[in-house]
């Protein structure tokens, strides 16, 4: 273990760990208000100015990328189809050297009409939220009657060749986690991969307690109802999920068990919030402020040095098996999955 940030272009932390995976937020704000992420009626939003501008967010993403190893660039939000500039941000990114792969994280609402666009402008593939297939559960889930539309923006997806399709379904306790089988059979049906990810400490409210979530064990039983699941024997390397092949092959689906089986020996992760901060993890309770570096003229070479000085920095995990874990004061639609 070294005892300083490199400087060969790469952002490695004190454990050895280099990030190649870029998590971008596009806004903090959301046109849902899921119970497990943020109140009725939303939440304090960042102001205009606080925002990166779409001309600085493609300008650390190219830090990122031609100065730092990135190879993957995933736009997440709240809900970044809501961004006015996404088109021609995912466009700038696509176009660069060398190119990165460019995918989004989605509620889906939209998607069916943006999709082509997406496509045209670079996309590679997106993930589109669903946690229930009930309509009046979903409703009661997102606060908003939008099930039909988040549906149509999946096929949507498929339709404009943004591959693979992956859904992501968060199951909670006395609300959806009986609906793993049938998330499972829907995705099989339509050609897209399904990953059930455990509910994590990210919520608004702060209201996440152990005994509420849905462990892997019990999603992985619950599946097993249905279908017969065998462990993959493909490598796994940074990939968050534990994949599954189902009834024997090459169907798959994932779990992702960031709390009962964490996998941060194996992060290759960094984020930038909406408003240019780094963050090394996302459950970090520090940030690295980029944002105010760019606005006071640091030239690229100083964005890279203070982001690899940032990385350097990660913990070795998220250690929310310690009792003395703080849940991050951002919320999940604040930092960008």
């Amino acid at each position: 273990m070294s005892a300083a940030p490199g400087t060969d272009g790469v952002l490695v932390d004190r454990y050895g760990r280099v990030a190649r995976d870029l998590r971008v937020s596009l806004t903090d704000k959301c046109n849902l208000r899921c119970t497990y992420c943020m109140p009725a009626e939303g939440l304090p939003w960042l102001a205009g100015p606080e925002l990166l501008t779409d001309e600085e967010i493609v300008r650390l993403v190219r830090v990122a990328v031609e100065l730092l190893g990135v190879t993957e660039v995933r736009f997440t939000g709240g809900e970044p189809l809501i961004r006015p500039g996404l088109v021609d941000i995912v466009a700038a990114v696509a176009a660069l050297e060398p190119r990165p792969r460019v995918s989004l994280t989605t509620n889906g609402i939209g998607l069916d009409r943006l999709a082509p666009t997406l496509r045209t402008a670079g996309l590679d593939r997106v993930n589109v939220s669903l946690d229930t297939l009930d309509p009046d559960r979903f409703t009661r889930l997102t606060r908003r009657p939008r099930l039909d539309a988040v549906l149509a923006g999946l096929a949507g997806a498929a339709a404009a060749g943004l591959s693979p399709v992956k859904i992501n379904s968060v199951l909670m306790r006395g609300v959806n986690e009986d609906e793993a089988p049938a998330l499972l059979r829907f995705a099989l049906d339509h050609g897209y991969q399904l990953r059930i990810i455990e509910q994590m400490p990210l919520d608004a409210q702060h209201g996440w307690a152990r005994d509420t979530m849905v462990t892997a064990e019990e999603i992985l039983a619950s599946l097993r109802t249905a279908f017969d699941l065998s462990p993959d024997p493909a490598e796994r390397g940074a990939a968050p999920a534990e994949t599954w092949l189902v009834d024997g092959g090459p169907a798959r689906v994932g779990v992702i068990a960031s709390v009962t089986r964490p996998f941060c020996g194996d992060c290759d992760r960094t984020r930038l919030t909406a408003d240019g901060q780094v963050r090394a993890c996302l459950f970090a309770t520090e940030e690295s402020d980029l944002r105010a570096a760019l606005r006071t003229g640091a030239d690229d070479d100083e964005l890279a040095r203070r982001w690899r000085t940032a990385m350097w920095g990660k913990r070795a995990g998220h250690g929310i098996d310690d009792p003395t874990f703080l849940q991050p004061t951002r919320p999940m639609s604040a930092i960008g999955g």
